[in-house]
């Protein structure tokens, strides 16, 4: 499948691979220290578009990886969400991060529900973690809304080997049953 024609539509939702005219809410978003806390701290702008690019490069090297979140009615950046699984990464994830001005408005529940439905029905995953620090509580409420479960402390890779995070999941199986309460 070509990448460009990667499109998931929610009833306020689209979300879709990154691309360059992301990268003013994404240097925005990462610039928020807030935004950043749990995420691996403020990024510059030119760090920002490393990161952007990263992205765009993991959709072609692993056909897969966090969509950029676009609101509907008005075509605007509001965070990534989705697949991730890079390198040394502790398991298959559904990653969540949101610009702050848009949190709390049911975006995440909607698009999270949107990326767990892709990865088991589309790539076809048997687990998906959420790698989230403890203090971390809206990721934690969001994980729990989901079905998934904490089980237990994890490990990232470096640079974010010191990050204290745990592993909330469920199997597709899991997945499967909990997504019935979304339909």
């Amino acid at each position: 499948m070509n990448i460009d024609d990667i499109r998931i539509e929610t009833e306020r939702l689209i979300l879709r691979p990154p691309n360059a005219d992301d990268f003013e809410g994404w240097s925005a978003f990462q610039a928020d220290a807030e935004t950043m806390t749990f995420i691996g701290g403020v990024k510059s702008r030119s760090e920002s578009w490393r990161d952007l690019c990263g992205m765009v490069g993991a959709w072609h090297v692993r056909g897969y990886a966090m969509f950029s979140l676009i609101l509907k009615d008005s075509n605007q950046w509001i965070g990534r969400i989705g697949p991730w699984n890079p390198e040394g990464w502790p398991g298959t994830e559904v990653g969540w991060a949101l610009a702050p001005d848009f949190a709390g408005k049911g975006y995440a529940l909607e698009a999270a529900v949107a990326s767990m439905n892709y990865v088991v029905d589309t790539l076809g995953w048997t687990d998906v973690c959420h790698t989230i620090d403890p203090e971390n509580l809206a990721s934690i409420k969001l994980a729990e809304r989901l079905g998934s479960t904490n089980r237990g402390p994890t490990k990232l890779p470096p640079p974010y080997h010191d990050a204290r995070v745990d592993d909330w999941g469920q199997s597709r199986e899991q997945w499967l049953e909990n997504r019935k309460q979304f339909q």
